[in-house]
Formats: C-alpha cells, sequence, structure tokens
C-alpha cells in the first residue's frame, strides 16, 4: 500500500492507510431490481437522491490502462458481442470517453480531490439534486450533480457521477463529467465520460473486473 500513497497528499495518504477510506464495501451484489437499473430500465419513481459519501475513496483512470494496451481484451470481447464495431472502433469509442489528465481522485468528508501529475486542487462540493437522461437507445441513466461554490478553487466547479445505480448505494466504479460552465452544459456531454475504480484495485483487477461484471 505504502507504494501508493506519493500520489495523494497527507490526508488523504493518513486515511488510507488507516483504512478509514475503504470502512465500507464497493460490494457488487445487486438485486434483480439494481441489474436491471445499471442496464438503463428502471422507474423515474425509483430514483433516489444520493450523498457524496457514496463515492468516497480513492480513485484510480482507467484512462492509462487504455494507452498501455492492458484493456484490449475487453475491447476485443466488446467487438465480439456487438458484430456491427470492429476493434478498432470500439477501442476508439473508449478512448474518447475515458480521455482525462486528472490521474486521481480523493473523496471525503464532502471534499473532492483532484491530482493531476503534480498539480492537486481541491474543493467542498455542496448536492444539486439528480437527472435522469432517455439516451437515443431508449435506455435510461441518471446523473447525480454536485457544485464547488468557492470561486478561489481550481477544482471543477460543477462534477456529475454516473455509476449505474439510482439510489443510496456504495459506488464500485463511476464515469464523471466536470466543467467550469453549467450543469446544463455539462448534461448534453455524452461522448467524454472519465472512468475511475477503486485505488487499491491492480490493473489486472480492473481488467478481470470489466471482462466479468
Amino acid at each position: 500500500m505504502a507504494a501508493h500513497i506519493g500520489k495523494f497528499a497527507m490526508t488523504l495518504g493518513a486515511l488510507l492507510v488507516s483504512g478509514q477510506l475503504f470502512a465500507h464495501s464497493h460490494g457488487h451484489q445487486m438485486t434483480e431490481a439494481e441489474q436491471k437499473a445499471a442496464n438503463g430500465v428502471f422507474e423515474d419513481k425509483d430514483v433516489k437522491d444520493r450523498k457524496l459519501s457514496d463515492w468516497d475513496g480513492v480513485w484510480q483512470s482507467v484512462y492509462p490502462f487504455l494507452l498501455d494496451g492492458s484493456l484490449d481484451p475487453v475491447f476485443k470481447k466488446k467487438a465480439e458481442k456487438d458484430k456491427s464495431k470492429s476493434f478498432d472502433e470500439v477501442k476508439a469509442y473508449y478512448r474518447t470517453g475515458y480521455a482525462t489528465d486528472v490521474d486521481t481522485i480523493g473523496i471525503e468528508d464532502n471534499v473532492m480531490e483532484f491530482h493531476k501529475g503534480k498539480e492537486v486542487s481541491r474543493c467542498h462540493y455542496d448536492y444539486s439534486g439528480y437527472k435522469i437522461l432517455t439516451y437515443t437507445s431508449g435506455k435510461k441513466g441518471v446523473r447525480y450533480l454536485f457544485e464547488c461554490k468557492d470561486a478561489s478553487s481550481k477544482a471543477p466547479k460543477f462534477v456529475q457521477f454516473s455509476d449505474h445505480t439510482i439510489a443510496p448505494k456504495a459506488s464500485a466504479h463511476f464515469h464523471i463529467f466536470m466543467g467550469n460552465t453549467s450543469h446544463d452544459a455539462l448534461l448534453k456531454e455524452m461522448d467524454n465520460w472519465p472512468t475511475y475504480y477503486p485505488n487499491e484495485m491492480y490493473k489486472e483487477q480492473v481488467v478481470d473486473e470489466m471482462l466479468h461484471h
């Protein structure tokens, strides 16, 4: 674990060592309703508010795993399943989707910390509600909206989480949308959705997770 700590500010490092950030489980056990919701099928009335604590933890971007070829088996499997797209087309889609310069995100006590190389920005985020989106496929998704109101912070002013979950539950991985214009502008973003997994997972575990879940 010590090898990872250098990436984070001391506060997050200390929490990481103590295990406090991972006191809740990044569980995968899903009810039938949760599985349907994860696949974009749910009733609007079943969508519930969530707290930022559902995403507490230290999270790593999967974009480097795409760039080094580690995710190729995942894209190959997707191309085999969906005959309408070649391996190269699938990989290009995810290259655009996963692209980000935010290597790591730490979340604790309603504060988000963004790591870009050696640059770190942080802010306290307030909940702004959720939005239910209907995609061209007919499937639905929910984004949970949070806002940084500290004008002096260099962290993104608006962030939106999408993790295939529609009610309070600790997140296992997530897609995040980040910007400084408005929530409405971010809600229009459909092509770039940087994706993060728990930092304690090794690369091989992330690949295995993507292949089998």
